[in-house]
């Protein structure tokens, strides 16, 4: 089975969960997007209002920031695959819970095993705790390269934490410039097309 035919059957698992309260109050799930076979995925924490609306990952205001950031280093959203821990949208887009990340964060190991990805980039403290450390402190560690089981690791601030705070720009740009030399140097733009 191919990698697009094993995310074509989570996703239609993923379209039928209700294995929280998230389930009751979405329009769509968002169960990730962009190119299966990058060595580069990204992680968010949830859907937000417009994700919610359309299905798609980071699709606002926010997505619409991380495309720029991408851009600044080469990259955009043909080349990476964005996912988040939740897949569905939180009531008023408050942080998904730690019960709603737990129901939710054995899809998203489904999805690591099906890309294989080399590089994790986590967007936000939620995605950070969830996938590094339960006690990360974003404003403190982003930036930080985590190595486990041969997969990088780095958390950087969730886009719409930059709209909020913008003076935090300037630190996000010193990830992403962190995060294109990981790219440069383990050559992970070239895409496992198994």
């Amino acid at each position: 089975m191919s990698k697009e035919e094993e995310l074509l059957n989570l996703s239609q698992i993923i379209a039928k969960c209700h294995r929280c309260e998230l389930a009751k109050t979405r329009n769509h799930v968002v169960v990730g997007e962009g190119n299966i076979n990058s060595k580069i995925m990204l992680v968010g924490e949830g859907p937000g209002y417009n994700e919610d609306m359309t299905g798609h990952a980071f699709v606002g205001k926010a997505g619409q920031l991380l495309d720029k950031e991408l851009a600044s280093i080469g990259l955009d959203r043909k080349v990476v695959y964005i996912a988040n821990i939740v897949k569905c949208r939180p009531p008023q887009n408050r942080n998904p819970l730690p019960k709603e990340q737990e129901a939710c964060i054995n899809f998203l190991r489904k999805q690591f095993l099906i890309q294989r990805p080399r590089l994790i980039i986590l967007l936000g403290a939620i995605a950070a705790r969830k996938m590094i450390a339960s006690d990360f402190k974003i404003t403190l560690e982003h930036g930080k390269i985590i190595e486990k089981k041969g997969v990088i690791f780095v958390g950087t601030f969730h886009p719409s934490a930059l709209l909020r705070d913008p003076a935090k720009k300037k630190l996000a740009w010193e990830d992403l410039k962190t995060i294109r030399k990981i790219i440069e140097d383990n050559k992970l733009l070239l895409f496992d097309n198994q």
